[in-house]
């Protein structure tokens, strides 16, 4: 029987069981939840790997600059003020000093309240609530918010922890003679720099350089007191010793201004000097001003008129023609002149200060009665061009050297310009100017065996660690020989003697020497001459063995006029007390006695 298989034939209606369908997501059709299930997946994935990279610039490429750049703005830099040095005077008093004093500041984007904080400062700092709600509101980073104060007021606005507010160390500038040489010593502005006197003059001595000090800052931006901080330390300036005597100084510029308020002057100085070494130990202005309150005083009061103003000297002139005329040989005290009632020269006929009839002068007597005429004649046997010579050896027309701001070097009119009447007008005092150091320097000259000795101010400069710069040894110049400066000097002693115009320039005990001036007035704006007068003494003692040269003017009084009148008296008094602060005693010795006139004259 053959064998049969049966095949079974499929089932329509039978489930199929498909394989899982392995296609991309991407494939899947519109709305199918493996699609939204995917696109979850891929969105987290993406996310975490931009999170990923950009964690990995922040910390692995970024992470360094970024730190650096969030730590610049915690950190704040404060200057370190330099400590500015000291000004002294001879013996070592302070005429300027520095304290310790707080800039106060504020960063107005940490000032959350600036109603409350101004509130809280006004009656600390003194200031009106309105204008501090003004400089504390903004988004200024540093607004500075008060100057100067003392470390005790600084000390109560700490104490209130006012977020915001910070302060600065700084200095303020003290001077506590007040006016005492302060139109020597001068001033500091308000950013504490020199800008008058020695205080100009010096500033790079006497600034010092700045520091600075660098700190993190916490909440309200306070100093974290853990975090490093990075500090330049500042160096200190060095001090300036001057050859001011403090207490000549403040004696001569009380009698100054006493006699300045009696005269009813413009203004009037006085210059104490050491003819031997040049020392300058007393530069009296009057008015003056207080170097504490430099803005309360005019701008004419706070310069140095010693220096900076320049005036015919007058009479006082004649001790260089008569110096000059004895050192050529031309004469002696004994030489003779006949002096008319008036002298024509050129287109001008010359006087004397009074009217008289014909006189027989010695030249002793030509400057002790200060005769114009007797000068002009005396000054003719030499001429002008030799005349010329010898004022600008006496430093005429020239800096004194001691570079002073503001000084003027005065003039003398060049020769080539000369006029037939320059020699007769210069000769007595007029056509030439001089400032008041100058002047003072000739009669030092005189004093000194006619060895001029360049001027000085400033003794030394301090450093902080003690040692002493000296400036240069002084220049000298021999002008005139040292017989032609004590013949010069007996002369000038005969002007303070009877029949002399300087008697009330005596000093019991002492020998005195010196000359009256009354210089006719020039008006600085215009050059021009005014009504008025400039009145002057310069004289030494003791005057055979001179120590000391007192020098004073008195420009433009009203209440008297002459040199003599209303000038020698206060030379009296500061000389007196000059003389005695540095116990110069009397020579002991007695004058000669010259003759003043001949023939009967």
């Amino acid at each position: 029987m053959a064998s049969t298989s049966t095949r079974q034939r499929p089932n329509p209606r039978a489930r199929v069981e498909r394989p899982r369908d392995r296609r991309p997501v991407a494939n899947l059709r519109l709305g199918s939840p493996y699609k939204r299930g995917g696109i979850l997946t891929l969105v987290t994935v993406i996310v975490l790997t931009i999170f990923a990279a950009r964690l990995i610039d922040l910390q692995a490429v970024r992470g360094e600059s970024l730190a650096s750049a969030a730590l610049d703005q915690r950190l704040r830099t404060v200057p370190i003020m330099a400590g500015r040095g000291a000004i002294l005077d001879a013996n070592g008093q302070p005429l300027a000093v520095t304290v310790e004093a707080r800039n106060l500041s504020a960063d107005q984007t940490l000032v959350s309240d600036p109603t409350a904080v101004a509130i809280a400062l006004s009656p600390i700092i003194r200031t009106d609530i309105g204008e501090l709600i003004t400089r504390l509101t903004g988004d200024r980073k540093f607004v500075y918010i008060a100057k100067e104060l003392t470390p005790e007021t600084w000390r109560r606005i700490e104490a209130l922890r006012l977020p915001g507010i910070f302060s600065e160390e700084t200095a303020r500038r003290i001077y506590p003679g007040g006016d005492l040489g302060a139109n020597v010593v001068g001033f500091v502005n308000a950013d504490g720099i020199g800008s008058g006197g020695i205080e100009y003059a010096y500033e790079t001595v006497l600034a010092g350089t700045s520091g600075s000090v660098t700190f993190e800052r916490g909440p309200g931006g306070r100093a974290i007191p853990t975090a490093q901080q990075d500090q330049v330390d500042a160096i200190a300036g060095a001090s300036v010793q001057l050859t001011i005597n403090r207490d000549i100084q403040h004696f001569a510029q009380a009698v100054i201004a006493a006699q300045v308020a009696f005269s009813r002057a413009d203004s009037g100085t006085v210059v104490v000097m050491d003819p031997k070494t040049g020392e300058i130990l007393a530069l009296a202005d009057a008015p003056t001003f207080d170097a504490n309150n430099v803005g309360s005083a005019p701008a004419d009061d706070r310069g140095n008129r010693a220096l900076g103003e320049a005036q015919e000297p007058g009479s006082t002139s004649k001790v260089m023609t008569l110096a000059a005329v004895v050192d050529q040989g031309m004469a002696t005290p004994f030489s003779t002149f006949t002096i008319p009632r008036g002298l024509k020269r050129g287109d001008k006929v010359f006087h004397d200060s009074s009217p008289h009839g014909i006189l027989k002068l010695t030249l002793a007597g030509v400057l002790a009665k200060s005769s114009n005429m007797g000068t002009i004649l005396a000054a003719e046997r030499i001429g002008g061009k030799t005349l010329y010579d010898y004022l600008k050896k006496f430093g005429i027309g020239e800096d004194t050297g001691l570079n002073f701001p503001g000084e003027t070097a005065g003039r003398v009119p060049n020769y080539k310009d000369w006029s037939v009447t320059s020699l007769p007008t210069i000769a007595f005092g007029q056509g030439l100017s001089v400032n008041a150091v100058q002047a003072a320097s000739v009669y030092a000259t005189i004093a000194n065996d006619g060895v001029r000795v360049q001027p000085s101010l400033v003794a030394g400069v301090i450093q902080e660690d003690g040692s002493v710069d000296k400036p240069p040894n002084p220049i000298s110049t021999q002008v005139v020989s040292p017989s032609t400066a004590k013949q010069i000097r007996a002369m000038l002693e005969s002007v303070v003697g009877e029949g002399g115009t300087g008697v009330n320039a005596k000093i019991p005990g002492y020998r005195i020497g010196g000359k009256t001036g009354t210089a006719m007035y020039i008006e600085p704006s215009c050059g021009c001459y005014r009504d008025g007068v400039v009145a002057s003494f310069i004289g030494m003692a003791p005057a055979d063995d001179a120590q000391l040269v007192v020098a004073v003017s008195l420009v433009n009084p009203s209440n008297g006029r002459y040199g003599g009148e209303i000038a020698a008296p206060v030379f009296r008094k500061v000389m007196k007390y000059a003389l005695q602060t540095q116990q110069i005693p009397p020579t002991g010795s007695r004058p000669a006695k010259l003759a003043l006139t001949f023939g009967g004259g």
